[in-house]
Order: structure tokens, then C-alpha cells, then sequence
């Protein structure tokens, strides 16, 4: 009798739920020997990519001028207040005879600047331009005092924007970058320009060899790498030395990335630009894409106490950019199945987190194989299930 009682009462008792068990590493580096950058020999630089992010750096990491690299921000700002679409040449702004002033006495101090006359209409696209290709001093402070009301409050926001993005080592004192109080990091400024390559009509203006603008006529871009090894961008500067911050497109193993990187302290731009297509070319060669799940790979088991089994499988592949000595990250974020009855196969499951860099994906997992509930003879003589 009490054998029979203790059979019934572990029949009725709940059927465990079955939880996933990964097969794989939850964690590793990325092989391979780290690859010697070509760095300049002088100055500091910073380079990276699409998805990893920061790579490398050299050189004295402290806050240096950022010089004209700060108009990268000002159109930042600008279209974040003031939005275009690829096509849309935006609203009007008619000079005016304090435009002409800022003009007149940014050039009287040798300054970068496009000449403009009272009356004279820009649309926000041309003046984009203005400050982005031929790198227009005078355009900064007109575009500042459109869109704020006035240069200090077009400024603050600048600031704003920057530790948005995180730019720790980044000050802005005025918009174009005149003055040496305007300073930032390569690392920094890196990052600035992986969020400027993200805004199309940014990315398009850097992009064009020349312009044309009412008063001013054909413009010529001041960044003369554009086009060399990929360069589609995106700012050069020069104040205690030149700057270049860069972006180009590569294609690594089929797949197209971008290039990202800052090179400052250089003695003229064009050993700065130098620099740049030096990184470039190293880093096209070491960067590699990792195929690194493919649809139905097995990546965790389903075991019950009562020995049925069930493969976790990808639904979908994954490909993603790496660099020796990263660490890829995964987790598995499955749900417990109940099995009270049998759960087929291609059950939903839930997904694999991984983390590479910057990247981030989530893959969706479903059962491979059947699980069946417990036989009667288990439910009858199970200890501690």
C-alpha cells in the first residue's frame, strides 16, 4: 500500500521543464597576431571600422586643436535642429550685412573663409557646403547665429552634442574651430566622424570634389585625399599642425566596411593625407569578415531528467568584421519548455546574444528533434525530479 501511495504521489508531481545548455564558449579572443600599424612619427592618431569601432591609437593621447574639425559638429548640430533629406535643399538664409562683416574680418586675418554679399540667398544645403568643402570660417558663424541666435548659444550646444556622444576629451569654443580652446582627441574625433558618416547629407557634401555657390562660384574641396584609397571623406584642419579626420570604403572578404580614423600634430596636410592612406591600406589588409554562425549550426542542447534530447539549432547565418585580440562575447537567452506533452521540432527558443565590438545581433534559435514527456515507469519511481 505504501508503495502504491508513493507511486501515485510522484505520478501527479509537476513534470520538470527542460532548460537549454550551451555548447560553445562563452567568451574568446579573437586569434591571430596583432598587426603592426604604420602610426606616423609624429603627432597621435586613432583609427577604426564599421561595427568594431575603436581599434588603435598613438602617440600623446591629450587634447590637441581640433581646428576645422570642428565644423564636422557645427553640421552636426545644425542638421539635428534643422533636418534635410538627400535631394531637399532646406530653407533660405539671406546674408546679411553682419554676414558680410564676419566675412571681411576673418579674411582681413587670413582666415578660411567664402565670400559672401548682403542679399545674397544660400540654402541650408549651399551652406553646408560653404563650411564642409572649402571650409568656410565665416559660415560657421552664420550658420550659428541662424540656428541658435548667437555664436555662444550655438556653441553650448556643440558641447551638448559632444558628450551625447560620449567625447570626454572634447571642448568646443567657437564653431569652426579657430580658436585653441577647441581641442579633442584622434580617439575622439574618430567618433565624431563614425556619427557624422551616419547622416546622409553630411556624408554626401564631404563626399563632392567641388561646388558651386552664388557668390562665391566653383569651390574646390580642401581635403585632397578625396578619392585616393578609398577616402570618401570627411574633414582636414590645420591650427599647431594638420589634421585629418578620414572615412574609407573598403571591401573586406565580399563585404563593404568603412574605414574610419584621425590623424593631428602632422607637420602639413599632405603628410597628414600620407599618413592616412598608410593606415588604410594596413588595416584593409588585416580586417577580416568571420562567418561565424550558419543556419541549423548547433550551438546548445535540451536535456530532460528522463533522457530526451533535442538539439538548439540558428535559424538564421551570421557574418561579422573582426580584429586580432577582440573578445567575442555569447549568451544564450533561451526559455524553459514545459513538456508536458511533446514539443515538436522547430520549436521557437529563443536566441544567441552575440557581441563583437561594437556589433550586436541576437539570433534566433528553434528546436531540432522532438522532445517527449517522461514515460509512466519514470513518473512512478523518479527521486528528486
Amino acid at each position: 500500500m505504501l508503495l502504491v501511495a508513493a507511486g501515485a504521489v510522484n505520478y501527479f508531481r509537476p513534470i520538470p521543464a527542460a532548460a537549454a545548455v550551451s555548447n560553445g564558449l562563452s567568451q574568446y579572443t579573437i586569434t591571430g597576431a596583432q598587426p603592426a600599424l604604420p602610426w606616423p612619427n609624429v603627432g597621435s592618431a586613432a583609427v577604426g571600422a564599421t561595427g568594431i569601432g575603436l581599434i588603435g591609437t598613438s602617440g600623446d593621447p591629450a587634447p590637441v586643436p581640433a581646428a576645422s574639425v570642428a565644423k564636422v559638429m557645427a553640421a552636426l548640430v545644425l542638421l539635428a535642429d534643422r533636418p534635410l533629406q538627400l535631394g531637399n535643399d532646406g530653407p533660405t538664409l539671406t546674408m546679411t550685412e553682419q554676414d558680410v562683416a564676419t566675412y571681411q574680418a576673418d579674411a582681413a586675418d587670413q582666415q578660411s573663409v567664402v565670400p559672401v554679399m548682403s542679399g545674397e540667398m544660400l540654402t541650408e544645403y549651399e551652406a553646408l557646403e560653404a563650411l564642409l568643402i572649402p571650409s568656410g570660417n565665416n559660415i560657421a558663424e552664420t550658420l550659428a547665429r541662424w540656428d541658435a541666435g548667437s555664436v555662444t548659444a550655438f556653441v553650448a550646444k556643440m558641447n551638448q552634442r559632444a558628450a551625447a556622444l560620449h567625447l570626454t576629451k572634447t571642448t568646443f569654443a567657437d564653431p569652426a574651430g579657430v580658436s585653441a580652446q577647441t581641442v579633442s582627441t584622434p580617439t575622439d574625433m574618430l567618433y565624431l566622424g563614425m556619427a557624422a558618416m551616419q547622416q546622409p547629407v553630411l556624408a554626401q557634401i564631404v563626399g563632392r570634389v567641388q561646388a558651386i555657390l552664388p557668390v562665391a562660384g566653383l569651390v574646390y574641396n580642401v581635403n585632397g585625399a578625396l578619392g585616393q584609397s578609398g577616402i570618401i571623406g570627411i574633414k582636414t584642419g590645420v591650427n599647431a599642425g594638420a589634421t585629418f579626420l578620414f572615412a574609407a570604403a573598403a571591401t573586406i572578404d565580399g563585404h563593404p566596411l568603412t574605414i574610419y580614423g584621425c590623424v593631428t600634430g602632422q607637420p602639413t596636410l599632405a603628410i597628414a593625407f600620407d599618413a592616412a592612406q598608410a593606415l588604410i591600406g594596413a588595416m584593409q589588409s588585416a580586417l577580416k569578415m568571420r562567418p561565424l554562425y550558419s543556419r541549423n549550426d548547433v550551438v546548445g542542447v535540451y536535456n530532460t531528467a528522463w533522457g530526451s534530447q533535442a538539439n538548439l539549432v540558428s535559424t538564421e547565418d551570421l557574418t561579422l568584421v573582426e580584429w586580432p585580440g577582440m573578445i567575442l562575447r555569447q549568451q544564450l537567452n533561451t526559455q524553459t519548455l514545459a513538456v508536458d506533452g511533446s514539443v515538436p521540432s522547430g520549436t521557437q527558443a529563443g536566441t544567441m546574444h552575440v557581441v563583437l565590438g561594437d556589433q550586436q545581433a541576437d539570433i534566433p534559435l528553434v528546436t531540432s528533434g522532438s522532445l517527449v514527456p517522461p514515460g509512466l515507469a519514470w513518473r512512478l519511481i523518479r527521486i528528486n525530479w
